[in-house]
């Protein structure tokens, strides 16, 4: 993730801060500061790290339950807005879903209650709403922003908790592409109405709501493209018409074959055509600032490039792109010869086509026996 730090790894999962979550810190430390001084300055800042260690908590309560079901998770990092943990890939059965997506605020639940517990029951919304007040107790805010947490998390809506729940549930009926397009239009129906009522209250809720429509869009858009590839081959829809470069080229070179062609990543190929690695074009523009145009491409681009046979299934590639966060799959021949190139973005091109047929069909999967 780029901008993040690394602060450790728990268990084979890097855990990373973004670099705009200390910049809100600082200004957290300013805002208090200008309330009460620097005592309430240091407190609100340790009720933010203390909030967001729960939030972190919340993220392995993920991490742990998707664990048990074979699904790694590289990095967790920690953001303004929360935590994202990058999970390899969404566990298939509904079930498993439903488990893993109620693990996080469980988390938060059980933190809650032993906040409970501590202070004696003596904890109320008050505490949420008077978050700011540094005379307000430390941990009754604390139980009362993870009790928040709970009720946030679980609104039915992407990327939150309740709109996995909602689709693990659905799904339970209904297949999963069908499951997580009616979860996505239920989140975009409530992104409209937090909107909606953002506009007439809380600007925060438009942000919210832009927010959750356009996750819940790309959870949808997901769906589809898995849905498209499923009985389909690599070579079905990889790019065959593509510039390559050798190890020997500099950045400059890629700099003038980007200009010559459409394409957006590279691929590095040795004189056996064997793949060597991709530069794409954001990692050229910053070895052109960082090193200029004489520098090797071998210095810049991406080396953990997985490939696949033409005859792959195609969703299991398209899962490869997903787990290795990689922006494409190389896809070669029996001799380990590049021969094509797999990216979300022709896939999405290749659904359009599909879509526009009266049948639904287009390219060499289209023809049918004589």
């Amino acid at each position: 993730m780029p901008w993040s730090l690394t602060i450790g790894t728990v268990y084979g999962t890097a855990v990373r801060i973004h670099v705009s979550f200390l910049l809100f810190l600082v200004w957290i430390w300013a805002a208090y500061y200008r309330q009460g001084g620097s005592g309430a300055a240091w407190e609100g800042v340790t009720f933010v790290v203390l909030l967001f260690l729960c939030v972190l908590l919340h993220e392995f309560g993920h991490i742990f339950a998707a664990r048990r079901y074979g699904v790694k998770t590289p990095e967790v990092t920690l953001w303004p807005f929360g935590g994202i943990a990058r999970l390899e890939r969404i566990p298939e059965k509904p079930s498993e879903e439903l488990v893993v997506a109620l693990a996080g605020p469980l988390v938060n639940v059980a933190i809650a209650a032993a906040l409970f517990v501590l202070l004696g029951g003596h904890v109320g919304v008050e505490h949420i709403e008077n978050i700011e007040n540094p005379q307000v107790s430390l941990l009754a805010k604390l139980a009362a922003a993870n009790v928040f947490l709970v009720v946030f998390n679980l609104i039915p809506a992407f990327p939150m908790d309740g709109g996995r729940v909602l689709r693990a549930l659905l799904a339970m009926r209904m297949g999963h592409a069908r499951a997580t397009q009616a979860a996505a239009s239920i989140g975009q129906a409530l992104a409209i109405g937090f909107g909606l009522l953002g506009i007439f209250g809380n600007p925060m809720l438009i942000i919210i709501a832009v927010f959750v429509f356009l996750a819940a869009s790309g959870e949808a858009g997901q769906a589809q493209m898995k849905q498209a590839a499923q009985g389909l081959l690599v070579q079905d829809a990889m790019i065959t018409k593509f510039e390559v470069l050798g190890p020997q080229a500099s950045v400059g070179d890629a700099a003038d074959a980007l200009i010559r062609t459409t394409q957006k990543e590279f691929p590095i190929v040795d004189g056996a055509g064997h793949l060597r690695g991709v530069l794409t074009r954001d990692a050229m523009i910053h070895a052109l600032q960082a090193r200029g145009p004489a520098s090797s491409v071998l210095e810049a681009m991406q080396g953990d490039i997985p490939t696949v046979d033409t005859r792959a299934p195609l969703d299991r590639a398209l899962r490869l792109i997903t787990e290795k966060g990689v922006p494409v799959v190389g896809v070669v021949d029996s001799t380990g010869r590049l021969v094509g190139l797999l990216s979300p973005e022709n896939v999405g091109e290749m659904m359009m086509l599909r879509a526009a047929q009266p049948d639904g069909r287009f390219g060499p999967w289209a023809k049918r026996p004589v």
